[in-house]
C-alpha cells in the first residue's frame, strides 16, 4: 500500500508531466450516457422482486407526546401488509445525523417526527393507509420561534470554538472609524433533485441497503449501531446519487425504518420521502442573526473585527452552523472576536448544508465590508486589498496558497469594475435602476482519510475501486482522468467502480474534500503500479513516459498489456491529513461580481450578470469544476433573493416545504453566469494539488447580489432574502 499522509509538500510527477493530456481538460462525464438515457440506477431503482412500499406517518404536532395510535382502519385496507408502531430499533428523531439515533419514544420534539410506518404492496396504498391512522396527542408549549429563546453563549456543541484575541471592544472604541450592523438569514433546505430514498433487503443475516447517501463508511457504522449489527454485515450501494448538498451526509430515518420493516416482514422494502415530508425528516441550515463590528483607521486599515452570531438547533444535537468559519482567515486585524451562540428550538434538526458557515457568514461579512467601504469613501476592492493578510490573521500560520488579490484583479478586469458608479441610485435605463456589487469568496480546504484500489488488468485496462460517491460532482470522470494521466491510458480504457461500501473506504462526498482526497488515493495507487512497470522496463519510474497505453523508457517502448504479462497488477493507495495540514492555513478563494437591474416602480430584481474568478489549486476537470462553481453561484442568487424556509411559530411546521413555495433560483433568475479559474497547484493540500471546489461558488455570491441591489437603489436590506416587502419602502422616488 502506498500510504502517504501529508507530512510534507508532495505532488506526483506524472500529473505535472501531463503527457496523456487529461488532467484539467473539460472532458465529458464518464457516466453521462447512463444518466441521459435513464439507465443509471438510483436508490429506488432496480429493487429485488417482491419489494414492498412504505410510508412514514409523521406527528401532527410540534411538541408533546402520543397518547394513542389506532391502526385498525389502516390494517384492514386491502394491500396493507403491516403497520409498525413500536419497535426497539425505530429512530425517534428526524434529520440526518452522524450521531447514534435514540429508540422509539412517545415524546414528540418536532413536527413530522416518525410515529408509525405503513408497509403495503404499492406506494399509493401505503400513503392512503397513513391517512387512516388515528392519533391522539397531548400537546405542550413548543419553542418554535428562535427569536423568543434566550441565546446560550457557553455551550459545547459544534466543531468550531469561539475565538477571542485581544480586546475587541476597547480597540473598536479607540478606532477612528467604527462600524456596527446586524444581518439575518433564514433556514434553508438542501433541496436535492433526487428524493431521500432507501431500498433495503436482507440476505440471511446480512443487510443490503441501496440508498441516496453521500458518505458510505459513516452511514454503515450508523446503521450497524442502530440495528445492533456488526458493520461487516451491512452493505450499502449508492452508485449514483442525485444531489445531496449536505442533506445526505448522514443516515435519515427512512433508511433505518426500511431496514427494520424488511427484517420484520421478510421482504425488501422501499421508502422514498415525499418532498413535503423531507423538511421534517432531513436537516436544514439553521437561521442566523449576525452582528458585525469593525474598528479601523481613516485609511481603512482594520484594527478590530468581531463576528458574533446566534443560530438555532434542537436539543441534544452536536452540530451547530459554523457561521464564522470563513471569516477567521479572511481579513487582517490584530483584535479578533468570532462567536456563535445557541438557541434551543423544537424544530427538525439543523445540519450541514452546502458550505456550512461560509454560505451565510459571507452575507453579513461581505455586506459589512461594502458598507464600511462606502463609509470610508473607498472602493470596496481597495478596502479588501488594504486588509489582505500575509498569513492567517487568527492562527498565524502561513497560507498554503492564496491568490485572493489576483482574483480581485482578474474579476474586476473581466467585469469592467472601473465603470461602476459608486454613488447608489444614479445609473438608470428607463424605469430600471442598474447596480454593481462584489464580494470575496472563501471555503476552507481539508484532506480526509481516503483509500482506493487500482488494478491494471491483463488486457491493459485500469479498474478503479473505492466507496467514494458521485453526487453529481463528476467523481467518476475526475478519478478516471487522474488514473489515465498517471498510467498513460485513454478514459475509454478505464473502468470506475464507486458507491459500494465493500470497496476501499474513501472520504465520501462532503465538505468539498472528495475530489482532492479520493483523487490523491487513486494517484498514490497508480504510483505503485508505475514502480512495477518501471521495474519490468528495467528503468527508474521517473524515466518512464506513458501515453496511449504504451510505456517508453531509454529509447524502448512496450504496450502496457504486454508488460502486465497476463497477470493483473493491483495497488492500494491511501492518503490523509498530516503535519503540513496542521502547519498551514488552507482554503480556496475567489471574487464574485454581480450586475442587477431593479425596477424603480415594482421593485422587481433581475440579476443580469454574475462573474466569479476562483483559486482552487489544480483544476482536475475544467468542465465539472465550472459546473460546480456555476451551480453554487446560482444558489447564491436564490439565497439573496428568494430562498426562505418559513416556520409557523404557532405549530412548529414548515409551511413551504416544496418547490411550489420554497423558491430556488431557476433558469429565468440566472444570467449567463461566468466562472474563471486562476490555477496554482497546491502541493501542501494533497498529492493531486486540488483544493475545495464544490462549496466555494455559493460563498460570496449572495452578498455580491445584495451589494449590487444597494448600489442600484440606495436601499440596504440586511434581513435576507431581499424580497419586495423589504425593498419597496427604500426605493428612491420614481
Amino acid at each position: 500500500m502506498n500510504d502517504h499522509a501529508m507530512d510534507a509538500p508532495y505532488r506526483p510527477a506524472a500529473l505535472d508531466k501531463g503527457v496523456q493530456g487529461l488532467i484539467g481538460k473539460g472532458i465529458d462525464r464518464y457516466e453521462g450516457p447512463l444518466k441521459v438515457s435513464g439507465t443509471a440506477p438510483y436508490a429506488v431503482e432496480g429493487a429485488p422482486e417482491g419489494t414492498l412500499y412504505a410510508h412514514i406517518v409523521g406527528a401532527a404536532i410540534g411538541a408533546g407526546k402520543v397518547l394513542s395510535i389506532d391502526t385498525k382502519a389502516a390494517e384492514a385496507m386491502p394491500g396493507v401488509v403491516r403497520v409498525i408502531v413500536e419497535h426497539p430499533d425505530f429512530p425517534s428523531s428526524g434529520g440526518s445525523s452522524r450521531e447514534p439515533m435514540s429508540d422509539w419514544t412517545d415524546a414528540i420534539d418536532h413536527f413530522g417526527q416518525p410515529i408509525a410506518l405503513i408497509v403495503a404492496e404499492s406506494l399509493e396504498i401505503a400513503r392512503d393507509a397513513a391517512l387512516a391512522v388515528a392519533v391522539t396527542y397531548e400537546t405542550r408549549e413548543g419553542r418554535f420561534d428562535p427569536a423568543e429563546q434566550t441565546p446560550i453563549v457557553d455551550h459545547k456543541i459544534g466543531f468550531l470554538p469561539n475565538i477571542v484575541i485581544g480586546d475587541v471592544d476597547a480597540a473598536i472604541e479607540a478606532a477612528d472609524v467604527r462600524f456596527d450592523q446586524s444581518y439575518t438569514t433564514p433556514p434553508h433546505f438542501p433541496a436535492a433533485l433526487e428524493p431521500h430514498a432507501t431500498t433495503a433487503w436482507w440476505e440471511g443475516d446480512d443487510l443490503v441497503v441501496r440508498a441516496s447517501l453521500q458518505v458510505l463508511n459513516g452511514a454503515r457504522e450508523t446503521i450497524a449501531n442502530q440495528l445492533g449489527l456488526d458493520p461487516a454485515r451491512v452493505r450499502i450501494l449508492a452508485p449514483y446519487v442525485g444531489g445531496g448538498f449536505g442533506g445526505k451526509t448522514g443516515v435519515g430515518p427512512e433508511t433505518i425504518l426500511a431496514a427494520v420493516a424488511a427484517r420484520e416482514i421478510g421482504r425488501p422494502v422501499k421508502i422514498a420521502l415525499p418532498r413535503r415530508q423531507t423538511s421534517a425528516l432531513v436537516h436544514h441550515r439553521g437561521d442566523t442573526v449576525q452582528r458585525i463590528r469593525i474598528g479601523c483607521d481613516a485609511e481603512g486599515h482594520i484594527a478590530a473585527f468581531a463576528h458574533d452570531s446566534v443560530t438555532s438547533q434542537k436539543p441534544d444535537k452536536g452540530f451547530l452552523e459554523p457561521v464564522h468559519f470563513g471569516t477567521i482567515p479572511l481579513y487582517a486585524g490584530k483584535h479578533r472576536r468570532f462567536t456563535t451562540a445557541l438557541t434551543i428550538v423544537d424544530l427538525p434538526s439543523s445540519g450541514a448544508v452546502r458550505a456550512p458557515g461560509e454560505a451565510v457568514g459571507t452575507f453579513a461579512v461581505e455586506c459589512a465590508m461594502d458598507e464600511l467601504a462606502e463609509q470610508l469613501g473607498l472602493d470596496p476592492i481597495e478596502l479588501r486589498r488594504r486588509n489582505e493578510p500575509e498569513s492567517d490573521p487568527t492562527s498565524g500560520k502561513p497560507f498554503s496558497t492564496r491568490l485572493m488579490l489576483q482574483c480581485y484583479e482578474e474579476g474586476a478586469r473581466r467585469f469592467g469594475w472601473d465603470q461602476r458608479n459608486p454613488v447608489p441610485g444614479q445609473n438608470r435605463e428607463g424605469e430600471w435602476l442598474i447596480g454593481h456589487g462584489m464580494a470575496a469568496a472563501l471555503r476552507g480546504n481539508f484532506t480526509v482519510n481516503s483509500e482506493a484500489r487500482v488494478t491494471l488488468t491483463a488486457e491493459g485496462r485500469a479498474v478503479i475501486e473505492t466507496d467514494m460517491t458521485d453526487i453529481g460532482t463528476g467523481t467518476y470522470t475526475v478519478l478516471a482522468q487522474v488514473a489515465g494521466e498517471m498510467l498513460g491510458l485513454p478514459v475509454a480504457a478505464i473502468d470506475v467502480r464507486l458507491g459500494d461500501s465493500d470497496l476501499p473506504v474513501s472520504a465520501g462526498s462532503g465538505g468539498s474534500f472528495g475530489a482532492g482526497s479520493s483523487g490523491s488515493a487513486v494517484a498514490l495507487a497508480c504510483e505503485d503500479i508505475l514502480a512495477e512497470l518501471a521495474r519490468r522496463m528495467n528503468a527508474a519510474p521517473e524515466e518512464l513516459t506513458l501515453k496511449d497505453s504504451v510505456v517508453s523508457a531509454g529509447g524502448r517502448s512496450s504496450p502496457i498489456a504486454e508488460l502486465v504479462r497476463g497477470k493483473p497488477i493491483a495497488a492500494h493507495g491511501k492518503t490523509g491529513p498530516g503535519q503540513v495540514s496542521r502547519r498551514t492555513s488552507q482554503a480556496s478563494h475567489g471574487a464574485q461580481f454581480a450586475e442587477v437591474a431593479v425596477n424603480a416602480v415594482t421593485g422587481e430584481i433581475r440579476v443580469r450578470r454574475l462573474i466569479g474568478v476562483f483559486d482552487v489549486g489544480r483544476v482536475l476537470n475544467e468542465k465539472t469544476a465550472r459546473n460546480q462553481m456555476v451551480g453554487g453561484m446560482i444558489w447564491g442568487i436564490g439565497y439573496a433573493l428568494s430562498e426562505e424556509a418559513v416556520v409557523d411559530t404557532r405549530t412548529g411546521q414548515f409551511v413551504n416545504p416544496d418547490f411550489g413555495e420554497y423558491h430556488v433560483a431557476v433558469h429565468a433568475d440566472a444570467p449567463a453566469v461566468e466562472c474563471h479559474f486562476i490555477e496554482q497547484v497546491d502541493d501542501q493540500a494533497n498529492p493531486v494539488g486540488a483544493k475545495a471546489v464544490g462549496e466555494l461558488g455559493i460563498s460570496g455570491a449572495g452578498a455580491a447580489v445584495a451589494n449590487a441591489v444597494y448600489n442600484a437603489t440606495g436601499a440596504r436590506v440586511r434581513d435576507f432574502p431581499i424580497t419586495l416587502d423589504k425593498l419597496l419602502p427604500g426605493l428612491p422616488p420614481v
